[in-house]
């Protein structure tokens, strides 16, 4: 069964894939109501499925008259986008960061599942026995690694 908080993720990416500017503007207390939840569980949702890493932009405007906007970040070019998550992990980047990115490359079709769960396999704390900020490091430099080699494909 699915939790409230993946509820709230599908229905805001369904109202973004809808939109053909890849925009939406929405009010937390809003949207609070109409899933019967607390408007913190929005910004939940929010801070930790809407990422940078994942592929979106958040912009907030507090008050009466307030919204959140999130803007999914579109990129056609291949190698732009691979040189772009490459500048984001340097020097390192933690386990989830690196997650949210490989499901984001999955997302826009740039690897398969399969591939995604090599790289994740390899990137994972478990794998990379060190201890922090060593192990951060290490997982840049190897994702970057595979993210160069996927580049030149």
């Amino acid at each position: 069964m699915r939790n409230i908080s993946d509820v709230i993720e599908a229905y805001l990416k369904q109202i973004i894939q809808g939109n053909h500017q890849k925009i939406i503007e929405i009010k937390r207390s809003e949207i609070a109501n109409q899933f019967e939840c607390v408007p913190s569980q929005i910004n939940y949702v929010i801070n930790t499925r809407f990422t940078v890493e994942r592929g979106y932009l958040v912009e907030s405007k507090r008050g009466g008259g307030g919204y959140i906007r999130i803007t999914r970040i579109t990129n056609d070019d291949k190698a732009k986008l691979i040189d772009d998550i490459i500048e984001m992990i340097q020097p390192k980047v933690t386990q989830q960061a690196s997650i949210d990115i490989l499901e984001r490359m999955f997302e826009e079709e740039l690897i398969t599942k399969r591939e995604e769960k090599i790289m994740i396999s390899a990137l994972t704390r478990d794998t990379l026995a060190f201890q922090l900020p060593i192990r951060d490091e290490i997982r840049a430099r190897i994702m970057t690694a595979m993210l160069t080699t996927l580049k030149y494909e």
